[in-house]
């Protein structure tokens, strides 16, 4: 396969606060990212075509042959085969969106803002694929995300074997990875698939019903409640109640609470005994913040949760409002629904917000990221601070 490229289209604005920080094919969606997907399934690392103040951390590197791919669009079969079929020069194209290319160093130019690149041979897929176009497809999609990934990463592989302590239904739809542990817990496999990654840890009293994904060295804690569709990406302690929901990983909700059809970032905290409200009370479709459009938007559904950017936290006892989002670095407190939409590098709850000063952000960062051995460096600071100094707009009270 050639060079993989992956470049981030109109859906990239449509999709902040979560790509504030990160290009659109490092979300997690099922078990794996979209890159890792992608690696997976081709066998070649990726690198993107992205924002300029990404660029730095998220590499682009150009060979001679390269396939460009969409980074929104998930793989599957019938997709992967039609992109391997493409010959120099052929670009993939379904509903007028470009989803794949297979370009010389020589052909090779930025995307346009019609997602075409000039004197290509068109050809046109019937694949049937998934696109992450919106905040909300991240959960509302994750199920059939997570049954692809199992089915790519199980293939050929045996589980782990699952200790007779738990009470398992459906255990040939459950994969162990080495080192996993689950003890004492109740595993529903028939409505989905459960995944359980290297090192990952389900603790006793658990109650998880697939499709789950849990990944590497994240932790389950004593007496979960999880409904599927539900992942929590790596390094991530989880507690309470979860529905439908993904942390994208390094991330904690660690104790009891409600956290449902919601999406966190990465280095986001959920203090104890906090809740969002997934359902509005006259039962109507949710209405959720749109960088894009600068305003509130339809989201076609009844459930929508919160969707908080990186480096987001909460004290105990917060109550999020149905379908708010919470931008990059902010830290929300106190008594009362806070409003439904918090920009970034907010401080403060429903009683009234402040800025949360980028050295005081830095402070924190870093003191949580060493604790997962990970270290806030600059190239990091340099996409914090300009995210905060592109969103001071929204800080209306500076």
């Amino acid at each position: 396969m050639e060079n993989l490229i992956l470049f981030d289209d109109k859906s990239y604005q449509r999709l902040q606060p979560l790509t504030f920080t990160r290009p659109v094919g490092e979300i997690r969606i099922g078990i794996l990212t979209i890159r890792e997907k992608w690696e997976l399934w081709f066998k070649n690392p990726v690198s993107y075509l992205t924002t300029p103040h990404l660029s730095g951390k998220y590499k682009f590197k150009l060979r001679k042959r390269n396939m460009v791919i969409n980074g929104g669009i998930l793989p599957c079969p019938a997709l992967c085969a039609e992109i391997a079929d493409l010959s120099q020069g052929d670009a993939l194209i379904k509903n007028g969106e470009l989803i794949a290319a297979n370009i010389s160093d020589e052909q090779f130019k930025v995307l346009d803002e019609q997602l075409e690149i000039g004197g290509l041979n068109h050809v046109l897929s019937s694949a049937d694929f998934i696109k992450v176009n919106h905040l909300w497809d991240i959960f509302q999609q994750n199920g059939a995300a997570i049954q692809l990934d199992f089915e790519k990463i199980t293939r050929g592989r045996k589980s782990q074997p699952i200790s007779p302590t738990n009470q398992v239904i459906g255990k040939e739809n459950i994969f162990l990875e080495p080192g996993a542990k689950v003890e004492c817990a109740i595993l529903n496999a028939e409505n989905g698939p459960i995944y359980i990654g290297k090192e990952a840890e389900i603790m006793e009293g658990s109650i998880i019903r697939g499709p789950f994904a849990i990944c590497e060295k994240s932790t389950v804690k004593l007496g979960t409640k999880i409904y599927g569709p539900t992942t929590i990406g790596p390094h991530s302690k989880v507690g309470g109640e979860v529905n439908n929901s993904v942390i994208l990983g390094y991330s904690n909700k660690g104790h009891d609470g409600f956290l449902g059809n919601s999406v966190l970032g990465e280095w986001c905290n959920i203090g104890a005994d906090s809740n969002n409200s997934n359902l509005k009370n006259n039962y109507g479709e949710v209405r959720l913040w749109n960088y894009a459009s600068e305003s509130f938007v339809n989201t076609g559904s009844q459930f929508c949760g919160l969707i908080m950017g990186d480096h987001s936290k909460c004290g105990i006892n917060t109550m999020f409002n149905t379908g708010t989002v919470v931008g990059v670095g902010a830290n929300i407190f106190g008594a009362g629904f806070p409003r439904n939409f918090i920009p970034s590098y907010s401080w403060g709850g429903a009683e009234g917000l402040t800025t949360y000063r980028l050295n005081k952000a830095f402070e924190t960062a870093e003191r949580v990221m060493a604790r997962r051995g990970k270290e806030l460096d600059n190239t990091e600071k340099e996409i914090l601070e300009y995210i905060f100094k592109n969103t001071r707009v929204y800080r209306r009270w500076e």
